[in-house]
């Protein structure tokens, strides 16, 4: 074997190795292939087991020097080679189709799910946004909520005005809010309560109903905006006021209840403020709760006023009854007006309540109404009354009770006029009440009645020392009076 001969063996070796393991992989990848190209993959196949069996056979007549045509062997080689190109290129071409087809398949796909990226992307925003939204709402009704409770719990005005403040200017998404109440005497609008303000001078305010902002929102009843309050020339009329407030934006609204104008809801903003519709809703919602706070309270101030003035009424009526009693007889002057400060002194110190006082006082004023209709000639008697004339005085209490029964604001002060000539033994009249059966008002009354009576002048006797009233009140413990009050009333007195 020539040197040459040897070398392509040698080369020939690694080739076949080669070309077994591409049999080998061929066989494991045909279960892979598609039955379209089942057929070229086998024609593959088999062309290497050609080729493999070519360079095989070419090693045995190098090795065994037969007699045999190389080129024949070559030339066949080189022709299942040509096929076996032909068949890679083909292989190749409908690879690179299929290749291209499922690039274009790639991108048709990545085009959709961009797409519908995209759409998710849009309807996660939008669900964002409706999530805001409602939060937002949320936010507002629970903000309406407390202010609700707000005007529920207080009524004092300006209290209810700052906490209205305090929690809707935030909300609205401004600096400062102010709320400036209509004078309907003067027809202009003045500071009611601030919030957010870095100076007094909001609380300057007075502007005539159809000047300023403020004054035209009230007269023109719709909210009033201006976008910059630092151009000019703009409505707002209180520029010189807030002039280190660096405001921008500003909002006015009417606070209307029941058709009436109440005041003006005004907002502050230190940048550009755009507003949404949603706003706007909820703006005008809160401008009608303060509205209703503002009525309720002034509702409320002016049945507060009323009542006083007509308990003042009462009680005036009261002390002219007890004044136009003491003229009938000028010799017990004053004594009404004594006795009754003896009897609240002694009341006070017992603990009644303040509540019942108002009636014990009432009732002392009130104690002889009912002689309104005893006769003068009995009234008037300077010496010992005969028995028929002790029977009448003695229906006075019964008087009294006839007199103010009807009168249901006088009902609870009937204790005094009805009972203070009642005995703690039962001897005392009209009904004959033994003991705690007598109300703790009269009870004290009489003790007090008692007292005055003993150290003032009558036409018929001279005024007793405070020692032997004393003393005499003391001996009458148990029979007259209440035992456990006398000594309180003495040491109060």
């Amino acid at each position: 074997m020539t040197q040459s001969q040897l070398l392509s063996t040698i080369l020939v070796v690694p080739g076949i190795i080669f070309l077994i393991s591409a049999v080998r992989l061929c066989v494991k990848t045909r279960r892979q292939v598609p039955l379209s190209l089942a057929g070229k993959w086998q024609a593959l196949t088999s062309l290497i087991l050609f080729f493999i069996v070519g360079y095989l056979l070419f090693i045995v007549v190098q090795v065994r020097k037969l007699v045999f045509p190389v080129e024949i062997i070559t030339g066949l080689v080189f022709l299942g080679g040509s096929f076996f190109v032909f068949l890679v290129i083909g292989l190749s071409r409908l690879t690179i189709a299929k290749v291209r087809e499922t690039d274009r398949a790639i991108v048709r796909a990545n085009t959709a799910l961009v797409q519908k990226n995209t759409e998710l992307e849009k309807e996660i925003v939008a669900r964002l946004e409706a999530e805001g939204r409602a939060r937002a709402r949320l936010q507002h009704l629970t903000t309406l909520h407390g202010i609700d409770m707000v005007i529920t719990a207080s009524l004092d005005l300006r209290l209810t005005m700052k906490l209205f403040l305090e929690q809707t200017v935030s909300q609205l998404g401004m600096d400062a809010g102010a709320i400036l109440l209509l004078n309907t005497h003067t027809q202009t609008l003045d500071y009611g309560a601030d919030w957010g303000f870095e100076g007094m001078g909001i609380r300057k305010t007075r502007v005539r109903l159809g000047e300023g902002g403020a004054g035209l929102a009230a007269y023109e009843r719709r909210v009033f905006h201006v976008a910059d309050l630092n151009e000019h020339p703009n409505p707002f009329s209180r520029h010189e006021l807030l002039r280190n407030e660096k405001f921008i934006t500003y909002y006015a609204i009417p606070l209307i209840a029941k058709g009436q104008v109440k005041g003006v809801f005004e907002i502050y903003c230190r940048q550009r403020f755009v507003a949404e519709p949603e706003w706007f809703d909820f703006f005008e919602a809160l401008a009608i709760q303060a509205a209703i706070a503002i009525d309720n309270a002034t509702l409320f101030r002016k049945l507060q006023e009323s009542n006083i003035e007509l308990t003042l009424a009462y009680d005036t009526t009261i002390e002219g009854w007890a004044k136009a009693l003491e003229l009938r007889d000028s010799e017990t002057e004053g004594h009404t007006q004594r006795v009754t400060e003896i009897t609240m002194k002694v009341a006070c110190a017992l603990g009644i309540r303040e509540d019942e006082l108002d009636h014990v006082r009432r009732g002392a004023l009130l104690h002889d109404i009912g002689k309104m209709a005893v006769p003068d000639t009995v009234l008037m008697n300077t010496g010992p009354l005969s028995e028929e004339e002790q029977q009448i005085m003695q229906q006075h209490p019964g008087f009294a009770f006839d007199l103010l029964s009807p009168i249901h604001y006088l009902r609870p002060a009937l204790d005094i006029p009805y009972c203070h000539h009642e005995w703690w033994d039962g001897n005392g009249y009209p009904r004959g009440l033994k003991g705690e059966q007598i109300p703790l008002a009269a009870r004290i009354f009489s003790i007090a009645d008692a007292w005055d009576a003993l150290i003032s002048a009558r036409r018929y006797r001279e005024a007793w020392p405070q020692e032997k009233v004393a003393e005499h009140i003391r001996s009458l413990a148990g029979t007259q009076f209440d035992p456990n009050l006398v000594d309180i009333f003495l040491a109060t007195v």
